[in-house]
């Protein structure tokens, strides 16, 4: 009896670590943020204090990138982490966040390669001046030869073909592919996978992820001009929930199924509006990229061994198992 309340009180200690961490974070947008730090998690690391940059792609206001930055932000706290957070949706913007850590000669850096060709550089930068970089979240076809340590996240295009192998027991004919930023890699490669497991008709559709009104105005007119469609599938919740409203305008019959999620996709799966989602844990991404690179400052490790990708998904949400993620949604880490 005495083990198990120590067990739990553990627990909860951990959690409100966790909990504490997550709150103490300050706007991004290209600008640095300092985080992490102020929490004390039970089983935290006596390791001397290291700095982490984490440098990302993310638009302002994609909810994806919350959590992501709560898993960054769990362990820190947990390994004595300074993390400073940035991002900027612009490649050339992102590999100037990336110099100004290098410039900080900060301990590790942590990346997303959403357009790896402006990395390169920068990435060789880093590696001159002796500090690791990890990458996770975009570029899981290029961090070998830009000669990152190791790579966490889900293989885009092996999720897009397991995708479209849904989408054909589902009995669908006709798919759109949504893509929300032209030339991304991961979002591409997506929708590549997905027209190679698809066995029916597959359509690329371009729009403005950082415009909602006209991305729900380009998809309905899409819906509208070509009846055949019967299946949406889009590569963020944001454009899932907005697709959904796009197929009622539309009067279409098409079903709606996403890439990602967030709480109100999660009650979107519940509720039937949207079919399932494919989740690549983008909170694991955010952690197990901070985390390795704590590893290897005090051990030496790499996960994957240089070698190979640590793949983080895809684990598919559907109605039948959407209820055991959706307590972790609630608390914003699903």
């Amino acid at each position: 009896m005495h083990r198990h309340h120590r067990a739990a009180a553990l627990t909860a200690a951990v959690l409100t670590g966790t909990l504490l961490a997550a709150g103490c974070s300050s706007s991004s947008g290209g600008k640095k943020s300092e985080e992490g730090g102020g929490a004390a998690a039970a089983g935290k690391a006596n390791t001397p204090r290291m700095t982490v940059a984490m440098v990302t792609h993310a638009s302002p206001g994609d909810t994806f990138w919350d959590l992501i930055r709560k898993g960054a932000q769990a362990a820190a706290a947990k390994d004595n982490i300074k993390l400073v957070y940035s991002s900027d949706p612009s490649a050339g913007n992102q590999a100037n966040l990336v110099q100004n850590a290098i410039d900080q000669k900060v301990d590790g850096i942590a990346l997303t390669a959403a357009k790896p060709q402006a990395m390169k550089d920068v990435v060789a930068k880093a590696k001159a001046a002796g500090i690791p970089v990890v990458g996770f979240n975009s570029g899981v076809g290029d961090w070998k030869e830009l000669g990152m340590l190791e790579y966490f996240g889900q293989d885009e295009n092996i999720a897009g073909q397991a995708f479209g192998e849904r989408l054909n027991e589902l009995g669908a004919k006709h798919a759109l592919c949504v893509i929300q930023e032209q030339g991304q890699v991961a979002l591409e490669s997506r929708c590549a996978g997905l027209k190679k497991g698809f066995s029916g008709k597959t359509d690329i559709l371009y729009v403005n992820g950082t415009d909602m009104p006209s991305v729900k105005s380009t998809i309905t007119a899409k819906l509208s001009q070509d009846s055949s469609i019967d299946q949406v599938v889009t590569l963020g919740a944001p454009i899932a929930l907005t697709a959904v409203q796009s197929v009622g305008d539309a009067g279409s019959k098409a079903k709606v199924a996403t890439f990602d999620l967030n709480k109100d996709l999660v009650k979107a799966v519940q509720d039937g509006k949207v079919e399932f989602a494919v989740d690549q844990q983008p909170y694991l991404q955010g952690y197990l990229a901070v985390d390795a690179l704590w590893l290897y400052k005090t051990n030496g490790n790499f996960s994957g061994g240089g070698t190979a990708p640590v793949l983080t998904g895809p684990a598919f949400i559907t109605k039948d198992n959407v209820d055991a993620v959706a307590e972790f949604a609630a608390k914003g880490t699903r």
